[in-house]
């Protein structure tokens, strides 16, 4: 087998928001960085992020200030995320937001020339306002232009990017240090290790275990399967994002922007429900909405023949709205569902969208596993994005934190990375290489077995119908079983005929599915462990959150063990913010 070696100061693997930042903050200190990404960068996922990206710049509301997008956001997380990492975000997000309008993103402005900031959901009346404009926004398309505006700045910088590669495993020396990742060319079908001392996984989410999802095709938890395949555990796994408003029957995104901008959902009966679940109405948190449309859908009160979606209404929204506000969200609508949004409301269905769970790490986006004596930095591996969990999120991401989440904590594992002192060699042999290709050798060897397809489908299946916004013990023993069985399949028996080289797109289908796979079984593991309701994670078995026994973190290993792990709510500079019921 012949493997080629490029060595580097540090790699980076997936080029999306937080993949690009940190490998800019690497450029800019002068480091000799790889970025791996299996599509064109400007194509990674980021790119479908519509609404905004938040921050407390007060351009709208004078009192605003990052303490309250603190609170909200810890209350948001249905007090699941750790209160360190919360303020670090918070204090830095204005700072970030000016950072990317010099670096030329073009976001859009008020009739003043500021940034415009609109409402968004879980967005407080801590102080009084009726609503806080907070979301700064370019149209619909912010994840668009803020991946265009990372790119152009890491080609300024000498960036070296291996686009349309795909990443294997890590490599993991004797001594118990990552140091790189085996990578195939989907182009040539050609073979790499790509060697440093330091790997950061930005490989995004893992979406595409669920049948119906808003993530993209690309979103298959590769950088997730490649760390709990050495065994580090992965944390609040159990926590999947519906999205009130994915376009029924395609699972696209609808932003949580258009209720920003005054649009509204309701049932067949024509009734605005929200108001009717939570003083917020239809600017509650996502978790809360995405629970309350299901249950309009199950009351029978559902939109269609099936009565299994209901309608989100913007014809009360101006002319201006519509076309300067939200020009991508119409022209979704009227390819993909033939709806004018300006004259008849939009059919839509909660949808999987993002997980809050993934890699425990840092706030400086080291990998972390939790020991009996505290928390331990794995060395050589960082992970920043969807692929980890730092935890800001929780329980419940807040719209319009996971830009943020990607800008702030890419920065900070970036300079955390080039300002370490590297005086060590980089140690690693040929077996240690060998490892990293090891699944793939096989899988290209075999000649008979059970296509890829067929695993995946069946895992869809179970995912959507075992895990999803409402669970129960039964249910999920049963899928649970159900994916084990999967796994062994696709151990033993995965198999794809086409075996060429050339774009291949077979080959890497079938390597996806592991990683999904894992993630699936991960999901599982942790679902049954929690035996609670908390945020986005709805047990019909176990209704109540359970604060005495579960305000803690659950980590699961690939051998199945789980732990509990602390909540942090010692942030620096405020009061810890103390349990209470949200609505």
């Amino acid at each position: 087998m012949t493997v080629s070696t490029q060595v580097f100061d540090a790699i980076v693997i997936g080029a999306g928001g937080a993949g690009m930042r940190a490998s800019l903050a690497l450029g800019v200190e002068g480091k000799r960085v790889a970025v791996i990404s299996k599509v064109f960068p400007t194509r990674s996922h980021t790119v479908a992020a519509q609404g905004g990206i938040n921050a407390a710049l007060s351009n709208y509301d004078a009192d605003d200030n990052w303490k309250y997008h603190f609170y909200d956001t810890v209350k948001g997380s249905d007090f699941l995320g750790d209160q360190h990492a919360i303020e670090y975000m918070c204090r830095e997000a204005p700072r970030s937001i000016i950072e990317l309008e010099h670096w030329g993103m073009p976001f859009s402005r008020d009739e003043k020339g500021k940034i415009y900031q609109r409402a968004f959901g879980g967005q407080s009346r801590f102080y009084g306002k009726e609503k806080v404009r907070r979301t700064c926004a370019v149209a619909d398309r912010t994840g668009h232009a803020l991946l265009h505006t990372l790119y152009q700045q890491n080609v300024a910088h000498n960036t070296q990017f291996y686009s349309e590669w795909f990443a294997l495993e890590l490599v993991k020396n004797k001594q118990g240090h990552f140091v790189g990742v085996t990578a195939i060319n989907i182009s040539d079908g050609s073979k790499c290790f790509f060697a440093a001392k330091q790997t950061i996984l930005a490989t995004g989410g893992a979406g595409r275990i669920y049948e119906q999802s808003t993530n993209a095709y690309i979103c298959t938890g590769d950088g997730l399967g490649m760390a709990w395949r050495h065994n580090i555990g992965l944390q609040d796994m159990e926590m999947w994002q519906f999205h009130p408003t994915g376009l029924y029957g395609t699972g696209i995104l609808i932003s949580e922007g258009t209720r920003g901008e005054g649009g509204r959902l309701r049932n067949a009966q024509g009734d605005y429900y929200m108001s009717g679940y939570s003083k917020n109405a239809d600017l509650a948190c996502r978790d809360i909405v995405a629970r309350s449309s299901v249950q309009e859908i199950l009351a029978g009160r559902g939109c269609g023949p099936d009565k299994d979606h209901v309608h989100l209404d913007l014809t009360d929204l101006d002319e201006d709205t519509i076309r300067n506000k939200l020009p991508g969200i119409t022209e979704i609508a009227q390819v993909y569902a033939g709806v004018d949004p300006r004259k008849e409301p939009l059919p839509v269905v909660p949808t999987v969208h993002y997980l809050m769970g993934g890699i425990p790490t840092t706030e400086y986006g080291q990998v972390i596993e939790h020991t009996p004596g505290g928390d331990k930095v794995i060395p050589g591996l960082y992970a920043v994005g969807e692929c980890a969990c730092v935890s800001v999120h929780g329980a419940n991401r807040l719209g319009a934190n996971s830009l943020l989440d990607l800008v702030v904590f890419g920065r900070a594992a970036g300079h955390h990375v080039a300002q370490l002192d590297e005086t060590q060699p980089l140690v690693y042999d040929q077996d240690d290489i060998d490892q990293g290709f090891a699944t793939y050798t096989q899988m290209m060897k075999r000649t008979s077995g059970i296509a890829h397809s067929v695993i995946r489908s069946k895992l869809q299946k179970i995912m959507q119908r075992d895990f999803g916004v409402y669970r129960n013990h039964s249910e999920m023993q049963s899928g649970l079983q159900a994916l084990k069985q999967l796994k062994h399949d696709y151990d033993h028996s995965c198999y794809f005929a086409d075996k060429s080289k050339v774009f291949n797109t077979n080959k890497i289908e079938a390597l996806e599915v592991g990683n999904l796979l894992d993630v699936a079984l991960s999901t599982a593991y942790a679902s049954l462990y929690r035996t609670e309701s908390r945020g986005a994670h709805s047990r019909m078995d176990y209704p109540e959150r359970d604060d005495t026994n579960w305000c803690v973190h659950s980590v699961v290993y690939a051998d199945e063990s789980t732990v509990k792990r602390p909540v942090n709510v010692a942030p620096n500079e405020v009061k810890p913010v103390i349990l209470e019921v949200r609505d």
